[in-house]
């Protein structure tokens, strides 16, 4: 691929002036799959911002998008969708976003940086992450509240840190976290590395990381669904590449590789 980074700056430019159906006002519209296979004859660099749950997702969709377009680029840029959101604000050089939730893309949208109607292009579930083996017995939300368990979640202003807190709100667990992370996947190599007994992450967390964690599932009628929106951002010196990948992830194909890595459709209305 072009360049697949995790700096706080990606060095490429893509700002996108002119992409139909991609971008937007913050109304988070769902995506219907229109476009089977990913596009091609784009001769063009997309430069994607991406929540960092997103990671092993896009980088395949990356190396599709860049098998079907040879003289095209992607360039990645994942991290937490809050520092996204204020790294485009602030000028960095994107031409797509992806977020984890809708409220990080309303902060770009508000700046005037998206073009026309952000896409919800999947979905996730919250799953507790545990060390291989749950040595510890956690079996359920309520359990994390244990004396002696040390818990790490994403930071409050995390989409992650969020949809944590809901749940564990709803479901009337008070506990202190020992740590709390910039991204949903410092949270999961916490757990990986023995670090934490226990991390609530992205049920696709955990399936990126099978064998050194494991999953403790959170039945859906309990759980706080996480609804990712798309958009393309304005301004952009190559439109074409911007709006080629933007397709590729709202196409069957797109949403195929999604699924394959634990996400799930976007619901209607979300």
């Amino acid at each position: 691929m072009g360049g697949v980074g995790r700096a706080w700056w990606v060095p490429a430019a893509l700002l996108l002036a002119a992409c139909g159906g991609a971008g937007g006002d913050g109304g988070g519209a769902a995506v219907t799959p229109g476009a089977t296979a990913a596009p091609a004859g784009v001769q063009a660099e997309a430069v994607v911002y991406a929540a960092a749950s997103l990671t092993e997702a896009f980088e395949e969709l990356g190396t599709v998008f860049e098998a079907a377009n040879p003289d095209a680029t992607v360039t990645f840029n994942f991290a937490g969708s809050q520092q996204l959101a204020t790294q485009i604000v602030e000028g960095a050089p994107a031409g797509v976003f992806a977020s984890a939730d809708q409220r990080q893309m309303d902060v770009v949208a508000e700046a005037g940086l998206v073009h026309g109607t952000p896409r919800a292009f999947t979905a996730n579930l919250l799953e507790i992450a545990v060390e291989p083996g749950n040595p510890r017995g956690v079996d359920g939300v309520e359990d994390l509240a244990a004396p002696g368990l040390a818990v790490v979640l994403a930071a409050p202003g995390v989409p992650a840190g969020q949809y944590a807190q809901e749940l564990l709100d709803g479901a009337g667990v008070a506990l202190t976290p020992a740590s709390l992370e910039v991204d949903v996947r410092a949270v999961l190599s916490r757990v990986a590395l023995g670090e934490a007994d226990a991390g609530m992450v992205y049920r696709s967390d955990v399936a990126a990381r099978e064998g050194e964690v494991e999953g403790v599932a959170i039945p859906e009628d309990r759980n706080v669904p996480a609804s990712y929106p798309i958009a393309a951002l304005t301004g952009a010196e190559e439109p074409a590449g911007a709006a080629a990948f933007v397709d590729l992830v709202l196409s069957a194909e797109g949403q195929a590789v999604l699924a394959s890595h634990g996400f799930t459709a976007p619901r209607a209305g979300g």
